[in-house]
């Protein structure tokens, strides 16, 4: 299972927003303690070269349980605060693996 998160910053007036963003979810121990979360496979932040103030986070789970599990954490209301402080919205896309 798969997930793509898309966050973009709101209004495209106030840059490099993203860029702090992901920092701060790195600098205050967060990603490390959503790569730590049982079932959890995969976790990382992308930019696209063309627009800077979009990010992409790639998480992956073992299991629909192990996600329901990682939003229920305590650990979703810091995020949450973040993408507060710095003005960001999201979108979300899932995709689910299948092997060809």
């Amino acid at each position: 299972m798969g997930f793509k998160l898309f966050l973009e910053g709101v209004p495209k007036n106030i840059p490099k927003n993203t860029k702090k963003f992901v920092e701060e979810m790195v600098s205050s121990g967060v990603v490390d303690r959503v790569r730590a979360e049982k079932g959890n496979l995969r976790y990382n932040y992308f930019f696209p070269m063309d627009d800077p103030e979009t990010v992409l986070l790639i998480d992956r789970w073992k299991s629909e349980e192990a996600l329901d599990e990682h939003h229920k954490s305590p650990m979703m209301k810091e995020i949450a605060d973040l993408r507060d402080k710095y003005h960001l919205h999201m979108r979300v896309e899932q995709f689910i693996e299948r092997k060809v």
